[in-house]
């Protein structure tokens, strides 16, 4: 005989309860997804007009506060000298070198991090060993650390793709170990009632787990690095947008400055936005539960 349930003064069949919970769960999400998007629409033209009411009081300040040009240029000079940056070619090419310089940054700290973070969240003795030394390390700012760098390693590329590595490494490292720490207990000695090997256990559990606190890591090296490759242009460099900086400062070309900064934070926002875009289709999983 089916099994029943139930509900009031009525009996129902098991599949019929089951049918009904799930259609209640579905509508649930529809009507989420139904709010998320009405509140969206709400809302979506605050940031355009936050940004261009910034802009206004920006024109406004430079136009009405008696400031010359080379202490505060207007957002209309500023545009002219991005047009005229971009034409000869200067601002794509130091763009694209310290483009180069955060990517590999990004990679060489992120790679570094999750393998020592694995490390030290599977073993307390090399957890003892390394501490000290990371936390030595992020002790010494890195804005005092470049200058050494360059000088052992020379102004080429390695040095501020170094800087970049060290900059994202740690946040990374720290994530990494908390999100393999925060698997539960129950579910490891699981797999390892299913003696599931070590790759299994790496695989469908602990990186599943970890996944959202890494990613969380991983959006904060992403903004880094590109503090880090500055910082390093800053200390010696012939090409990049911290050497435009540099270049604009000494010229009194403050509008070039401008130019470099919102070149600067353009790239932040676009690795920002992969980050984003990754942890949306890795964690697409935890919608369906």
């Amino acid at each position: 005989m089916p099994r029943r349930y139930l509900f009031g003064a009525f009996w129902f069949p098991r599949q019929t309860v089951e049918y009904g919970l799930t259609m209640d769960i579905n509508l649930v999400r529809k009507l989420e997804g139904t709010t998320q998007r009405i509140q969206w629409k709400q809302t979506h033209w605050i940031p355009p007009a936050a940004f261009l009411l910034a802009l206004l009081a920006w024109q406004l300040l430079a136009v009405y506060s008696g400031l010359p040009a080379f202490i505060l240029p207007s957002p209309l000079a500023v545009v002219e000298r991005f047009a005229q940056a971009l034409g000869d070619g200067s601002l794509l090419r130091h763009t694209g070198v310290t483009l180069a310089e955060i990517l590999l940054g990004l990679l060489t700290g992120t790679c570094s991090a999750i393998l020592i973070g694995y490390a030290i969240a599977k073993s307390q003795t090399f957890e003892r060993i390394a501490s000290p030394f990371l936390v030595a390390s992020q002790a010494v700012p890195i804005v005092a650390l470049a200058p050494l760098l360059v000088i052992w390693f020379g102004q080429g590329f390695f040095s501020k793709v170094l800087i970049c590595a060290l900059i994202v490494f740690f946040p990374v490292l720290v994530n990494t170990v908390v999100g393999l720490r925060a698997v539960p207990r129950s579910l490891n000695e699981l797999m390892r009632s299913l003696r599931a090997s070590r790759w299994q256990t790496l695989r469908h559990l602990e990186i599943p787990a970890a996944l959202p606190v890494f990613l969380g890591g991983l959006r904060i090296g992403a903004t880094l690095s590109v503090i880090g490759a500055v910082v390093g242009e800053f200390v010696g460099a012939d090409k990049g947008l911290g050497f435009l900086i540099n270049v604009g400062r000494g010229q009194y070309d403050t509008a070039l400055v401008f130019v470099a900064m919102f070149s600067l934070v353009a790239l932040a926002l676009v690795l920002y936005g992969v980050v984003l875009y990754l942890e949306y289709r890795l964690l697409a999983w935890q919608d369906k539960n």
